[in-house]
């Protein structure tokens, strides 16, 4: 009698046991994680980074940001070895080529540092998750859903990108002109992708050289806060102001004057701090073991609550917002 009572407490134990431990599994503390952007200076990669740092904190962990001032393919190595070097628990990077920096995350995994890709992602083998702003396909459909709108539903139109190798960038733009080919969209016509590199005084040349090169151009569409500022103030300056369209992903700080002053109608974003405080606490989680990035995984993510591990370690923010003299008050970013 008493060994069967003891069987029978057994599964009861166990489970009470594999509970404790569920509720337990917290993030260790003083973990070094450190944000390496494309380019240290970059305003957006700022506010990412910021947002990244202030989850690091309250976590009780030692962030730190280091990267390069220019945005070139390989530029973020060095920083990579560097990090390896002072044993990080997790890197958090923003890749500027999707395989330039990848035998060297490789490198920093086989040595138990964490890899944590945000905003742009690198090849999956060089990272355990992909902190995604929204999902790719969303993004680049809603970006000519809404240019659409603004130049009503016809007429040529530029895109002004960062760098040509920007994952990011291309994925999206992939998916501009997979919604291009919808009936609805022909007559609008995509004339040129053209790159400024992240750069803000050669977005704002290339803005130049768009409305030279194609006189009946209607709208430039940037999908970069670097190259959305740029263009607008060029316009802004330009006696096309108020009937050109500049539109794409930006600040709602960086835009304000733009958006106030006529130059742009609307543009969208979604919160870099937030997508940066999204993944501090992912890297975090894989340091702590609590999760290993696979699919269908949960962890926990301070403010933003429960998030999920998707398919290939994709875990998405959530949709874009579109900012407007309407709304763009509301927001301090």
């Amino acid at each position: 009698m008493h060994r069967n009572i003891k069987l029978l407490a057994m599964p009861v134990l166990l489970a009470a046991l594999l509970s404790a431990t569920a509720m337990g599994a917290g993030i260790k503390k003083d973990l070094k994680i450190a944000f390496l952007p494309k380019q240290i200076n970059n305003p957006y990669e700022v506010i990412a980074d910021n947002g990244g740092l202030e989850a690091i904190k309250e976590m009780g962990g030692v962030g730190k940001v280091v990267g390069p001032s220019d945005a070139g393919a390989s530029s973020q190595v060095s920083y990579i070895n560097t990090l390896i070097t002072q044993k990080q628990n997790a890197i958090v990077i923003a890749a500027n080529d999707a395989n330039a920096v990848v035998p060297y995350l490789k490198k920093a995994q086989a040595q138990g540092i964490k890899v944590v890709t945000f905003d742009s992602d690198t090849a999956p083998e060089g990272r355990a998750l992909f902190i995604n702003q929204a999902d790719s396909e969303s993004i680049g459909r809603g970006q000519i859903q809404l240019l659409s709108k603004l130049i009503g539903g016809e007429g040529e139109f530029a895109v002004l990108s960062a760098t040509p190798n920007a994952t990011n960038q291309n994925t999206w733009i992939k998916w501009m002109e997979e919604e291009l080919k919808k009936p609805e969209y022909a007559k609008i016509k995509l004339v040129k992708v053209a790159y400024g590199n992240d750069d803000d005084q050669k977005s704002f040349v290339e803005t130049q050289g768009l409305l030279q090169a194609y006189p009946n151009l209607k709208a430039i569409v940037a999908p970069t806060t670097v190259g959305i500022s740029a263009a607008a103030r060029y316009i802004s300056t330009s006696p096309k102001k108020g009937t050109f369209v500049v539109t794409g992903l930006g600040t709602p700080n960086q835009m304000r004057a733009f958006v106030k002053n006529g130059t742009v109608k609307a543009f969208q974003l979604w919160d870099p701090g937030a997508l940066g405080y999204l993944a501090a606490y992912a890297a975090a989680n894989l340091a702590s073991g609590n999760i290993t990035g696979k699919e269908g995984e949960t962890f926990e993510a301070g403010k933003l609550g429960k998030r999920t591990v998707g398919k290939s370690g994709e875990v998405i923010l959530g949709p874009p917002t579109t900012f407007d003299a309407s709304n763009i008050d509301n927001f301090n970013f």
